[in-house]
């Protein structure tokens, strides 16, 4: 069978992405991993590698169309092959498949249109809903099968042409029926949110309405999805990094010569947070129904702020990394978010995630976490400040000192307090105590 090539996922708060243009043509052979098709979305602008090797048989969508996560956009297969719902292969231009093509098209026409005729903000259900795969929403309907009924195993539970698959098969041999004889699905309770409404404005008052971006419906949607399924805790330790901050001051000019990029604080604290996290697994973890399931791999989201939004790549094994590796696949994920570089892969398989909102100034912030991780943590500014200090007799004295607020926002429902101090306090001596000997070479 021909496979599917999907519009992929390119970050928690993307549901679409526009085809700039194809990089094989029709009927032309392609490796696996060969760049297929270039996308551009509101964050990221990558070119897509090819899932399998074969032939180009048919393109879905062109050049200039935007196309929702998880539609497909083209089918690769043997030269000469057929694809789904009866459409030709692409070799092939005979008359009835040339029909069938176009009616294929026309069906997915209708399917685009329903979607864009959609006025006003859609909740994260509706989206997950209306942005499963044309396949699966076609299936549904031929099957009589209510979409709400169907537990998704897509990204924040989108349906999946697995999961209906699968959904029919457990149902059983009865006969389908109508989607119009389907038994009503059973009510939902409703949020509270969505049964009180404040008006934002009243009539005369002095505003601008502008409606919401999608990405920032999105955003939103994802946002409220965190708080509502993680009993969000978030506790604060205040760090000293007065010997980071000299050893950083003294080598970083020697360092960015060396390496070829910029020593920062981030290299440190992602280095204590790997060492926190091998310490305390549950933390590098996630929740599944009534099951925790523990990541092998520590692989750090990192949060990076864009003009138009929020990015948060991701340092794959980064407990596998030295403070010059932590140092230049950061600096290296930053630079291709800011200019639209990141590939797919960059962006997934995140454990644990670090923001650092001090860099805009913050002392500490509460971040919400990035779903379906169970813990974030927040990065403050970096500044001097006064501090009680205590000598080796006891006595207490003023001095400056470089210090951070570091805040650990955790799910309740898995992390206790005691471990998220724990974890913490971990944190905190390897940044107060690290010796960082790997620097040596870069002391005078």
């Amino acid at each position: 069978m021909a496979t599917e090539v999907v519009m992929p996922q390119m970050g928690e708060s993307i549901a679409e992405g526009t085809i700039t243009r194809w990089l094989i043509e029709v009927g032309e052979t392609v490796e696996r991993d060969q760049p297929l098709f270039e996308i551009s979305t509101d964050k990221v602008d990558a070119e897509i590698p090819s899932p399998v090797a074969g032939t180009l048989l048919k393109v879905v969508h062109g050049e200039g169309e935007t196309v929702p996560v998880d539609d497909v956009v083209a089918y690769i297969g043997e030269a000469g092959e057929s694809v789904g719902d009866g459409a030709a292969s692409a070799p092939a231009t005979e008359a009835p498949a040339a029909e069938a093509a176009a009616g294929e098209q026309a069906a997915e026409s209708e399917d685009s249109g329903e979607e864009d005729s959609t006025d006003g903000p859609m909740s994260l259900e509706q989206r997950l809903r209306k942005f499963s795969s044309p396949l699966v929403r076609n299936i549904a309907a031929k099957e009589g099968v209510d979409l709400q009924q169907v537990e998704g195993t897509g990204i924040h539970g989108r349906v999946t042409k697995k999961d209906i698959l699968g959904y029919l098969e457990n149902r059983g041999s009865a006969p389908a029926q109508p989607a119009a004889a389907a038994a009503p699905a059973a009510p939902r309770p409703t949020r509270a949110a969505s049964d009180f409404h404040v008006p934002a404005y009243t009539e005369g008052e002095n505003v601008e309405v502008v409606p919401m971006s999608r990405i920032r419906q999105i955003t939103a949607d994802h946002m409220a999805y965190s708080k509502a399924t993680s009993a969000h805790v978030t506790t604060v330790f205040h760090i000293d990094m007065t010997r980071i901050a000299r050893l950083r001051q003294r080598i970083k000019h020697r360092f960015a010569e060396a390496n070829g990029t910029k020593l920062t604080y981030m290299p440190f604290i992602f280095s204590a947070v790997t060492a926190g996290l091998k310490a305390f697994p549950q933390l590098n973890a996630a929740i599944d129904g009534t099951n925790i399931v523990y990541k092998k791999d520590i692989n750090l989201g990192m949060a990076v702020a864009l003009d138009h939004g929020l990015i948060v790549p991701v340092l794959k094994n980064a407990d596998q990394l030295s403070l010059v590796g932590l140092a230049k696949t950061a600096n290296d994920l930053a630079d291709r978010a800011r200019s639209k570089r990141l590939s797919p892969d960059a962006i997934k398989g995140g454990t644990f995630t670090v923001t650092n909102p001090g860099g805009f100034g913050s002392l500490f912030g509460t971040p919400v976490i990035n779903q379906p991780q169970v813990a974030i943590l927040g990065v403050g500014a970096i500044e001097k400040r006064p501090v009680v200090l205590t000598d080796a007799e006891g006595n207490d004295s003023l001095g400056i000192r470089t210090m951070c607020y570091l805040a650990l926002t955790f799910d309740h429902r898995l992390i206790d307090g005691a471990d998220a101090d724990q974890f913490m306090a971990l944190v905190k001596e390897q940044l107060q105590q690290g010796s960082w000997e790997e620097l040596d070479a870069y002391r005078r």
